[in-house]
């Protein structure tokens, strides 16, 4: 019997094939990949290249990169913003294009964030051999540079044979798809494979939805949790990342409400709750609140609801200290829902919390207990009105200023990114978010130069949404160059650049673990050898605007405000830039994170905070 077929390349076949693949959730439909980042030489232009061009926009949107590992970047940023339904490529020549590929597929595996990445690779022929870029390695002949990628890839291939893609592509869109599996998908092409030709089946081109399923929990896990939930006088919930993938605030505002319990939330989950609602005490951990934190440390029963447990969110396993405390998983993998010797609740977030809400009718925490954290929070609201409030406005303004100053600019809707330096502690701590989206932390991974390319994919994800990319000198020299593809787009990402002369967030903790701020400061050389000179007189304003963003300088509280709410009402890139006061106007932090210090050392320092370390160890347990 024969059959249809379509004779195209390989490079063909796989965008037409993507362009026809969609996830479903709760009946809506969402295209899987929507569009395609890349930057073109020898190994992707006559493959991939020539297909997307021969494809056209309709069929699959291009988007013009400067930096592969920030093509990655603004594709993580835009799969998050879109509760990862629909995701973006990433197409790179051989060599060191798709080398760099490697921090950011990092990211989007260690947040969970899907991905597919496109990288070229040597002939599968073996008939130029070594050609330009070529890594060869003496006894495994099949090796590229590529398999860097293996490792942080969540599923990986390497298409050496045209028939290959098929069942290889399907599996991509599989684990694309799967909110357990997701990350960064990698399929590694042949530049010659690329361009060969193969009577292609027409059904693998047709339109093929991906469910994204919502597992209800099991039974016995579920009454096994309501029983522990009853039983307990000092519940807390944890809420991460999960919670925002399974659009599960709704479910979880109606459980609190209804149970009492209360809400602190991790760099992924802040947002959960709006930043007003009675239950919602904030971040949790290393970085989080006072009243979070209290609460953690006296707890009797621990639910975490799409959470990964972090060592930032235990501080670093030494934050649950009530000696009877016990843990409830509620996660949609089992490997994370086991953390902690946990009771396991497997199932989707929303679905999981909905079946809590029903199963647990009637019950509700102590009056006392709600009395007691209502008033926690009020306390911390206090201290944050301190941090943001400036007194002066014709002073220079401390960073915790320029949050308290951008907060005051911001819309419920608007989305501030940040992933690195100092900012991330004081957003955890401080920062008031009005809606689910609003707060846009990587921290899975904490990498600098994720802020502006991840702006660029939230602009695409939600078109007419403000957006603030929030840095710091440190992470701005990481990583600019976007900001010319965010110009060439027509896409108004806000980039408040704040100037604080080196690496701010490392410099204070180094002086803490006995490293005396060496080698973070950006400063000439003293005659000592040491960088304790002026500061280097970089003018990142000045480069931001060479690069075609519009720039709005402010010196003090009162020009920062203003230049904020200029930047919000303009329909182009623009770049707020600020020197701040490096005086300390974060409060400090409310919980302890392990960064192990030298056991010996010939300078003071080190001995003293040696000393501490030591002190603060001895409270780390293994929940059993």
């Amino acid at each position: 019997m024969s059959r249809s077929t379509l004779r195209l390349t390989v490079a063909q076949a796989l965008v037409r094939f993507l362009a026809a693949q969609y996830t479903e959730r709760d009946g809506v439909r969402h295209r899987l990949i929507a569009g395609t980042w890349g930057i073109f030489g020898h190994g992707n232009v006559a493959g991939i290249g020539q297909a997307l061009l021969e494809a056209g926009e309709e069929t699959m949107p291009f988007h013009q990169g400067r930096n592969e590992q920030a093509m990655v970047h603004a594709a993580v940023g835009y799969a998050r913003q879109l509760d990862r339904l629909s995701a973006q490529a990433v197409t790179t020549s051989i060599g060191p294009g798709a080398t760099n590929l490697v921090t950011g597929a990092a990211l989007a595996t260690v947040n969970r964030l899907p991905v597919l990445l496109l990288p070229g690779d040597y002939f599968a022929t073996r008939a130029a051999d070594p050609l330009l870029q070529q890594l060869e390695h003496p006894v495994e002949a099949d090796l590229s540079v590529n398999d860097t990628l293996r490792p942080v890839s969540r599923y990986f291939d390497r298409i050496t044979r045209p028939e290959a893609l098929i069942p290889s592509a399907l599996n991509a869109m599989r684990v694309l798809a799967d909110p357990v599996e997701t990350g960064a998908v990698t399929l590694a092409l042949p530049q010659d494979v690329q361009a060969e030709a193969y009577d292609w089946p027409e059904e693998f081109f047709a339109d093929r939805v991906w469910h994204v399923r919502r597992p209800a929990p099991d039974p016995a896990e579920l009454a096994a949790a309501v029983e522990a939930v009853r039983g307990s006088r000092r519940p807390l919930i944890v809420a991460g990342g999960g919670i925002h993938h399974s659009e599960a605030e709704a479910a979880l505002k109606a459980f609190v409400e209804a149970t009492g319990i209360p809400v602190a939330s991790t760099q992924a989950g802040k947002g959960s709750l709006r930043h007003d609602h009675p239950a919602d005490v904030g971040g949790v951990g290393h970085t989080g609140t006072a009243v979070a934190d209290d609460l953690a440390r006296t707890a009797d029963l621990v639910i975490g609801v799409g959470t990964r447990y972090t060592d930032f969110t235990t501080a670093s396993a030494t934050l649950f200290q009530e000696p009877g405390v016990r843990f409830v998983n509620l996660n949609v993998a089992a490997f994370d829902a086991h953390k902690l010797s946990a009771r396991t609740l497997v199932a989707d977030a929303r679905a999981g919390l909905e079946a809590l809400t029903q199963a647990l009718a009637g019950h509700r925490v102590d009056p006392a207990y709600e009395a007691e954290y209502r008033a926690g929070k009020e306390r911390w609201e206090q201290v944050v009105d301190a941090a943001y409030r400036a007194d002066d406005e014709h002073a220079v303004p401390t960073q915790t200023q320029v949050l308290g100053a951008l907060d005051a600019v911001v819309g419920d809707d608007d989305v501030v990114i940040n992933a690195a330096g100092s900012l991330p502690g004081d957003l955890h701590k401080l920062w008031r978010a009005r809606s689910p989206r609003q707060y846009h932390l990587e921290y899975g991974y904490s990498c600098m130069g994720y802020e502006i390319p991840a702006g660029i994919g939230v602009q695409q994800a939600a078109p007419g949404t403000s957006v603030w990319s929030l840095v710091g000198d440190g992470t701005y020299l990481m990583m600019p160059t976007e900001i010319v593809t965010a110009v060439q787009e027509g896409l108004p990402v806000n980039l408040v650049l704040i100037q604080n002369h080196g690496y701010a967030s490392i410099g204070g903790l180094s002086e803490t673990v006995g490293g005396e701020r060496f080698g973070t400061a950006y400063r000439y050389r003293a005659p000592d050898g040491t960088f304790t000179g002026d500061p280097l007189p970089v003018d990142l304003a000045a480069n931001a605007a060479s690069l075609g963003m519009d720039v709005l300088r402010a010196k003090t509280v009162r020009e920062l405000r203003d230049a904020l709410a200029t930047a919000r009402a303009s329909d182009r890139p623009t770049c707020v830039y600020v020197e701040t006061d490096p005086t300390p106007g974060a409060p400090g932090a409310e919980a302890w994170w392990d960064v192990p210090v030298a056991e010996v050392a010939s300078r003071e320092a080190a001995t003293r905070a040696r000393e501490t370390y030591d002190q603060n160890v001895v409270d780390r347990r293994r929940h059993l």
